[in-house]
């Protein structure tokens, strides 16, 4: 619009004064301006030029016109705008004739454009049609989506009170790699956890209460031998002794339940810098009356003095337990070995018997709780199958590592490594 009103307004530049013919002639001889309505006026505002009354539809001519936009472009302003009213767009333009620096008159424009309007009318109805559609998407993929997650959730739930109430066999479908699916994943874990504690639970206390009771009944047997027999005073003495050797089995066997109990307690006592050596001498001296009956010798050697940190009990309870082992499940005559050394960072504890060994099947399992080898050798040497669990136990609480191997030459040999400290300013408690 402004460029053809522009266009009006450069034609009529050359006239100093307008009238009717003038002005029609100057509009005829400029291109069809494809407009609906070409008004020109004087400077007084009478209409010199109306586009209505060429086509014998009405119009101005010869009278005042009070348009707004004409009063504003004859005290020389340019006017150009644009509204949009009854499916059309309806423009506007109006503009002073200036010649030679002197008003001369005005151009007045209206053109009427249906077919912008209906274009962009349309596109606001499809606009309109797909956010209501998008809406509506939205609202429905929100429901499924708050349906499959409250189901999902729901199962979860469920699955929670299934295993408050005991059953720790129960899983969750962890399919997919959002939250819920990580959540569904770490309960199984914790599921599958729960359940293999459980069962190693049941199992102890099972073993446990087997290994307890094979003594009690066996007191008890010769408590009521006693009871309900007359019998000689060496045979009576004889009896007395066995049950006394009975309880003895009972103390060490329930000695070595507490001490695997306070293992699984949180508690744990301060660690220090402790040599080896020096508890090492300590458990010999203390077993040398057993090797002496089992006519088994005893050998150490210390080639580190690197300290280990940890409780001196633990340190003192793991080569008792080790040592011992090697001394009843060693042959007559047989020797065991202690050897104190440093290997790849590490101070390493290595006791090594000449027994008979163990065998491959068995060794995946020496650790566990009231495993043994040989079931009538270990109950005639008086063993419940703790002494090892006890020192797999205190080992990992001590960041070492244990591991057995079979001996060159035969036999067994246990392997600790606790990781080296060679200055005090190493050592984190």
């Amino acid at each position: 619009m402004t460029d053809k009103a522009q266009l009006i307004v450069s034609a009529f530049s050359s006239y100093e004064k307008l009238n009717e013919e003038t002005a029609r002639e100057v509009i005829q001889s400029v291109n069809d301006l494809h407009t609906n309505r070409v008004l020109i006026t004087d400077p007084s505002g009478f209409c010199l030029y109306d586009s209505l009354s060429e086509e014998q539809t009405g119009g101005v001519v010869g009278k005042l016109t009070l348009f707004p936009e004409i009063a504003e472009a004859l005290s020389g302003s340019d006017i150009v705008y644009i509204r949009y009213e009854k499916d059309q767009f309806i423009c506007k333009a109006a503009m002073p004739i200036v010649s030679y620096n002197r008003l001369v008159g005005a151009v007045y424009l209206v053109e009427n454009d249906s077919d912008q309007a209906s274009l962009i009318t349309g596109m606001q109805r499809n606009i309109f049609w797909i956010s209501v559609g998008l809406e509506i998407a939205i609202v429905v993929f929100s429901v499924i989506f708050a349906i499959l997650f409250s189901r999902r959730m729901n199962k979860l739930s469920d699955s929670v009170r299934t295993m408050h109430d005991g059953d720790y066999s129960v899983r969750v479908p962890d399919s997919g790699s959002d939250e819920l699916a990580e959540l569904g994943s770490a309960f199984n874990d914790l599921a599958q956890r729960l359940n293999q504690s459980e069962g190693v639970r049941k199992q102890f206390v099972s073993n446990a209460s087997h290994e307890l009771k094979t003594p009690l009944a066996s007191i008890k047997l010769l408590a009521d031998s006693v009871l309900q027999n007359d019998m000689e005073q060496d045979t009576m003495r004889e009896f007395v002794s066995d049950i006394g050797s009975e309880a003895d089995r009972l103390t060490r066997l329930t000695a070595k339940l507490l001490e695997l109990t306070k293992l699984d307690s949180s508690h744990a006592e301060e660690k220090q810098l402790i040599p080896v050596e020096p508890v090492a001498q300590r458990v010999l001296r203390m077993l040398v009356p057993l090797s002496r009956k089992q006519l088994v010798s005893l050998d150490l050697v210390c080639e580190t003095d690197n300290p280990v940190l940890c409780t001196e009990d633990d340190l003192y309870q793991i080569l008792f337990n080790l040592v011992e082992n090697g001394i009843k499940y060693n042959h007559t005559c047989g020797e065991v070995h202690v050897l104190v050394d440093e290997w790849e960072n590490n101070t390493r504890i290595i006791v090594e018997d000449t027994g008979s060994g163990i065998p491959d099947e068995s060794k995946p399992h020496i650790f566990d709780r009231f495993y043994r080898v040989d079931k009538a050798r270990s109950r005639k040497a008086g063993g419940a199958g703790l002494g090892l669990a006890i020192v797999h136990d205190m080992v990992l609480r001590n960041n070492g590592t244990v591991q057995v191997e079979d001996r060159r030459g035969g036999g067994t040999r246990f392997v600790v490594c606790f990781p080296a400290v060679r200055n005090p300013g190493e050592a984190q408690p």
